[in-house]
């Protein structure tokens, strides 16, 4: 058994599964509509400039969490928003759990 055939046939499955589909799909309803998916972009742009500056300087900016707090109450007053966020969580569940797997298997190479 090849291992790229392997990742290969996991990459399709992930792309079949429920949980792919269903994010997908909130995807391009979400990008459908043009005032949503600014606010969206606007999200996303705070929550990544603020898992930057935790991963970089290990510190909190309060101002962005209020923001990021804000813009998300705001959002998930659409349901178009929260599907969308709850298809996202499902997504990365699915994603984390197979890299757990993965990492497990390798652990007593990667200590």
């Amino acid at each position: 058994m090849n291992i790229y055939d392997t990742a290969n046939r996991l990459a399709q499955e992930i792309k079949q599964s429920e949980e792919y589909m269903n994010y997908k799909m909130a995807k391009e309803a979400l990008n459908l509509n043009t005032e949503l998916k600014i606010k969206m972009q606007e999200f996303e742009k705070v929550r990544y400039e603020m898992q930057m500056a935790m991963m970089q300087k290990g510190n909190r900016n309060e101002e962005n969490e209020k923001k990021i707090q804000d813009l998300y109450t705001e959002l998930i007053q659409n349901d178009e928003a929260k599907k969308y966020f709850e298809a996202e969580t499902k997504f990365n569940i699915i994603i984390a759990d197979v890299n757990k797997i993965i990492g497990e298997a390798i652990r007593d190479v990667i200590k």
